[in-house]
Protein backbone atom coordinates (compact mmCIF):
# COMPACT_ATOMS: atom_id res chain seq x y z
CA UNK A 1 0.00 0.00 0.00
CA UNK A 2 1.25 3.43 -0.67
CA UNK A 3 1.94 5.70 2.09
CA UNK A 4 0.10 9.21 2.54
CA UNK A 5 2.75 10.76 0.97
CA UNK A 6 2.65 9.08 -2.35
CA UNK A 7 -0.68 9.19 -2.86
CA UNK A 8 -1.05 12.81 -2.29
CA UNK A 9 1.71 13.55 -4.64
CA UNK A 10 0.45 11.27 -7.47
CA UNK A 11 -3.18 13.61 -6.96
CA UNK A 12 -0.98 16.92 -7.03
CA UNK A 13 0.45 15.86 -9.63
CA UNK A 14 -2.12 15.04 -11.95
CA UNK A 15 -3.96 18.22 -10.95
CA UNK A 16 -1.65 19.99 -12.12
CA UNK A 17 -1.35 17.96 -15.41
CA UNK A 18 -4.63 18.52 -15.72
CA UNK A 19 -4.52 21.92 -15.37
CA UNK A 20 -1.66 22.51 -18.03
CA UNK A 21 -4.69 21.25 -20.57
CA UNK A 22 -7.37 23.18 -18.99
CA UNK A 23 -5.81 26.42 -19.11
CA UNK A 24 -6.01 26.29 -22.65
CA UNK A 25 -9.80 25.26 -23.27
CA UNK A 26 -10.36 28.17 -19.97
CA UNK A 27 -8.51 30.61 -22.22
CA UNK A 28 -11.25 30.07 -25.07
CA UNK A 29 -14.19 29.91 -22.68
CA UNK A 30 -15.38 26.28 -23.36
CA UNK A 31 -18.03 24.87 -21.21
CA UNK A 32 -14.97 22.46 -20.08
CA UNK A 33 -12.22 24.78 -18.90
CA UNK A 34 -9.62 24.71 -16.09
CA UNK A 35 -11.48 23.39 -13.38
CA UNK A 36 -13.21 20.62 -15.04
CA UNK A 37 -9.89 19.02 -16.98
CA UNK A 38 -8.38 19.09 -13.08
CA UNK A 39 -11.25 17.32 -11.76
CA UNK A 40 -10.96 14.39 -14.55
CA UNK A 41 -7.46 13.99 -14.38
CA UNK A 42 -7.26 13.86 -10.72
CA UNK A 43 -10.69 11.31 -10.74
CA UNK A 44 -8.49 9.02 -12.85
CA UNK A 45 -5.30 9.32 -10.85
CA UNK A 46 -7.52 8.29 -7.88
CA UNK A 47 -9.30 5.51 -9.50
CA UNK A 48 -6.29 3.73 -10.53
CA UNK A 49 -4.83 4.33 -6.93
CA UNK A 50 -7.55 2.49 -5.33
CA UNK A 51 -7.96 0.02 -7.93
CA UNK A 52 -4.28 -0.82 -7.87
CA UNK A 53 -3.79 -0.61 -3.97
CA UNK A 54 -7.28 -0.23 -2.53
CA UNK A 55 -8.27 -3.92 -1.82
CA UNK A 56 -5.24 -5.27 -0.33
CA UNK A 57 -7.48 -6.82 2.62
CA UNK A 58 -10.03 -8.59 -0.30
CA UNK A 59 -6.83 -10.21 -1.76
CA UNK A 60 -5.02 -11.91 1.73
CA UNK A 61 -7.88 -14.49 0.23
CA UNK A 62 -6.58 -17.05 -2.28
CA UNK A 63 -9.79 -17.05 -4.01
CA UNK A 64 -10.06 -13.56 -4.98
CA UNK A 65 -8.30 -12.28 -7.75
CA UNK A 66 -8.82 -8.97 -8.67
CA UNK A 67 -7.50 -7.12 -11.96
CA UNK A 68 -6.43 -3.33 -11.96
CA UNK A 69 -6.71 -2.82 -15.27
CA UNK A 70 -10.11 -3.14 -15.42
CA UNK A 71 -11.16 -0.11 -13.59
CA UNK A 72 -8.23 1.90 -16.17
CA UNK A 73 -10.46 0.44 -18.89
CA UNK A 74 -13.80 1.94 -17.36
CA UNK A 75 -12.82 5.08 -17.03
CA UNK A 76 -11.49 5.65 -20.45
CA UNK A 77 -14.58 4.15 -21.70
CA UNK A 78 -16.85 6.08 -19.08
CA UNK A 79 -15.64 9.76 -19.76
CA UNK A 80 -17.13 9.34 -22.92
CA UNK A 81 -20.35 10.89 -21.21
CA UNK A 82 -18.52 13.79 -20.44
CA UNK A 83 -17.41 14.56 -23.64
CA UNK A 84 -20.47 14.39 -25.21
CA UNK A 85 -21.69 17.24 -22.93
CA UNK A 86 -18.92 19.33 -24.68
CA UNK A 87 -19.93 18.61 -28.11
CA UNK A 88 -22.51 21.16 -29.59
CA UNK A 89 -24.15 20.72 -32.96
CA UNK A 90 -24.24 25.02 -34.15
CA UNK A 91 -27.13 24.86 -36.34
CA UNK A 92 -27.05 28.35 -38.27
CA UNK A 93 -23.91 27.30 -39.19
CA UNK A 94 -24.12 23.75 -39.56
CA UNK A 95 -20.88 22.63 -37.96
CA UNK A 96 -19.91 20.58 -35.18
CA UNK A 97 -17.95 22.41 -31.91
CA UNK A 98 -16.78 20.78 -28.78
CA UNK A 99 -14.30 17.62 -30.35
CA UNK A 100 -11.10 18.78 -29.15
CA UNK A 101 -12.30 19.47 -26.36
CA UNK A 102 -14.10 16.22 -25.69
CA UNK A 103 -11.02 14.47 -26.80
CA UNK A 104 -8.65 16.55 -24.50
CA UNK A 105 -11.24 15.63 -21.83
CA UNK A 106 -10.72 12.13 -23.06
CA UNK A 107 -6.63 12.34 -22.60
CA UNK A 108 -6.80 14.15 -19.48
CA UNK A 109 -8.29 11.08 -17.80
CA UNK A 110 -5.31 8.85 -19.18
CA UNK A 111 -2.94 11.28 -17.89
CA UNK A 112 -4.48 10.93 -14.67
CA UNK A 113 -4.50 7.01 -14.69
CA UNK A 114 -0.77 7.10 -16.12
CA UNK A 115 0.14 9.89 -13.04
CA UNK A 116 -1.95 7.48 -10.23
CA UNK A 117 0.15 4.64 -11.75
CA UNK A 118 3.16 6.13 -10.94
CA UNK A 119 4.25 6.67 -14.38
CA UNK A 120 5.70 10.34 -13.92
CA UNK A 121 7.70 10.82 -17.04
CA UNK A 122 4.60 8.98 -19.00
CA UNK A 123 2.52 11.55 -17.96
CA UNK A 124 4.26 14.20 -17.86
CA UNK A 125 5.40 13.95 -21.42
CA UNK A 126 1.94 12.98 -22.50
CA UNK A 127 0.45 16.02 -20.52
CA UNK A 128 4.02 18.48 -22.83
CA UNK A 129 2.69 16.31 -26.35
CA UNK A 130 -1.07 17.55 -25.89
CA UNK A 131 -0.17 20.88 -24.84
CA UNK A 132 1.94 21.62 -28.03
CA UNK A 133 -1.19 20.03 -30.01
CA UNK A 134 -3.87 22.23 -28.48
CA UNK A 135 -1.48 25.54 -28.54
CA UNK A 136 1.12 25.53 -30.21
CA UNK A 137 -0.43 23.82 -33.58
CA UNK A 138 -3.40 25.49 -33.69
CA UNK A 139 -1.82 28.97 -35.68
CA UNK A 140 0.04 26.32 -37.71
CA UNK A 141 -3.45 24.61 -38.65
CA UNK A 142 -5.39 28.08 -39.18
CA UNK A 143 -2.76 29.22 -41.98
CA UNK A 144 -2.35 25.81 -43.75
CA UNK A 145 -6.35 25.30 -44.07
CA UNK A 146 -7.06 29.25 -43.92
CA UNK A 147 -8.24 28.89 -47.62
CA UNK A 148 -11.20 26.71 -45.87
CA UNK A 149 -12.75 29.14 -44.65
CA UNK A 150 -12.25 31.06 -47.28
CA UNK A 151 -15.31 30.08 -49.66
CA UNK A 152 -17.28 32.78 -51.10
CA UNK A 153 -21.04 32.72 -49.47
CA UNK A 154 -24.01 34.41 -49.65
CA UNK A 155 -26.39 35.07 -47.16
CA UNK A 156 -30.38 35.48 -47.77
CA UNK A 157 -33.28 36.20 -46.46
CA UNK A 158 -36.79 34.49 -47.34
CA UNK A 159 -39.94 35.62 -46.90
CA UNK A 160 -41.75 33.17 -49.26
CA UNK A 161 -40.71 29.18 -49.05
CA UNK A 162 -40.90 29.33 -52.94
CA UNK A 163 -38.37 31.28 -52.73
CA UNK A 164 -35.42 28.84 -53.08
CA UNK A 165 -36.45 27.53 -56.19
CA UNK A 166 -36.38 30.75 -57.69
CA UNK A 167 -32.81 31.50 -55.87
CA UNK A 168 -31.71 27.65 -57.30
CA UNK A 169 -32.54 28.94 -61.05
CA UNK A 170 -30.02 32.00 -60.74
CA UNK A 171 -26.80 30.19 -59.25
CA UNK A 172 -27.51 27.73 -62.11
CA UNK A 173 -28.28 30.15 -64.80
CA UNK A 174 -24.90 31.62 -64.06
CA UNK A 175 -23.10 28.86 -63.61
CA UNK A 176 -21.50 28.98 -60.44
CA UNK A 177 -20.17 26.34 -58.60
CA UNK A 178 -22.22 25.44 -55.22
CA UNK A 179 -20.49 23.88 -52.36
CA UNK A 180 -23.35 23.79 -50.12
CA UNK A 181 -26.96 25.27 -49.41
CA UNK A 182 -27.97 25.50 -46.08
CA UNK A 183 -31.49 26.50 -45.02
CA UNK A 184 -32.46 27.60 -41.50
CA UNK A 185 -35.74 27.75 -40.93
CA UNK A 186 -37.40 30.42 -38.75
CA UNK A 187 -40.80 30.85 -37.09
CA UNK A 188 -40.58 34.58 -35.88
CA UNK A 189 -38.66 35.85 -38.66
CA UNK A 190 -37.67 35.15 -41.95
CA UNK A 191 -36.25 32.24 -42.94
CA UNK A 192 -32.34 32.17 -43.94
CA UNK A 193 -30.83 30.61 -46.95
CA UNK A 194 -26.91 30.34 -46.95
CA UNK A 195 -24.92 29.27 -50.39
CA UNK A 196 -21.55 28.56 -50.50
CA UNK A 197 -19.50 28.32 -53.30
CA UNK A 198 -16.70 26.26 -54.25
CA UNK A 199 -13.02 28.10 -54.63
CA UNK A 200 -12.10 30.29 -57.32
CA UNK A 201 -15.27 32.40 -57.70
CA UNK A 202 -14.43 36.18 -57.70
CA UNK A 203 -16.12 39.28 -56.73
CA UNK A 204 -17.26 40.53 -59.78
CA UNK A 205 -19.75 36.75 -60.39
CA UNK A 206 -20.56 37.00 -56.63
CA UNK A 207 -21.82 40.85 -57.13
CA UNK A 208 -23.31 40.11 -60.89
CA UNK A 209 -24.89 37.17 -58.61
CA UNK A 210 -26.07 39.48 -55.93
CA UNK A 211 -28.35 41.67 -58.41
CA UNK A 212 -29.73 38.83 -60.11
CA UNK A 213 -31.00 37.12 -56.74
CA UNK A 214 -32.76 40.91 -56.12
CA UNK A 215 -35.11 40.29 -58.75
CA UNK A 216 -36.16 36.52 -57.29
CA UNK A 217 -39.51 37.28 -55.50
CA UNK A 218 -39.36 36.62 -51.85
CA UNK A 219 -36.17 37.60 -51.10
CA UNK A 220 -36.14 40.28 -49.05
CA UNK A 221 -32.16 40.96 -48.12
CA UNK A 222 -28.78 39.96 -49.94
CA UNK A 223 -25.25 40.00 -48.10
CA UNK A 224 -21.99 38.60 -49.36
CA UNK A 225 -19.61 36.48 -46.91
CA UNK A 226 -16.74 38.50 -45.46
CA UNK A 227 -14.46 36.12 -47.09
CA UNK A 228 -15.90 38.42 -50.03
CA UNK A 229 -14.99 41.62 -48.75
CA UNK A 230 -18.69 42.81 -50.13
CA UNK A 231 -21.17 44.62 -48.60
CA UNK A 232 -24.38 44.28 -47.50
CA UNK A 233 -26.95 44.71 -49.83
CA UNK A 234 -31.16 44.86 -48.40
CA UNK A 235 -33.79 44.54 -51.25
Amino acid sequence: MLDTWEILQRLVLAAVLGAVIGADRERREWAAGLRTHMLVCVGAALAIIVSAYGFGDALKNPRVVLDPSRVAAQVVSGIGFLGAGTILFMQREQVVRGLTTAAGLWAVASIGLAAGAGLYAAAAMTTALIWVILVLLKPLQRRLFARHNLRPRVLLSLADDGAVAGVEAVVAAQQLPLFKLILNCRKDADDQLILIFEHGVDSTRMTALTDALREVAGVTAIQLGSAIRGASRPK
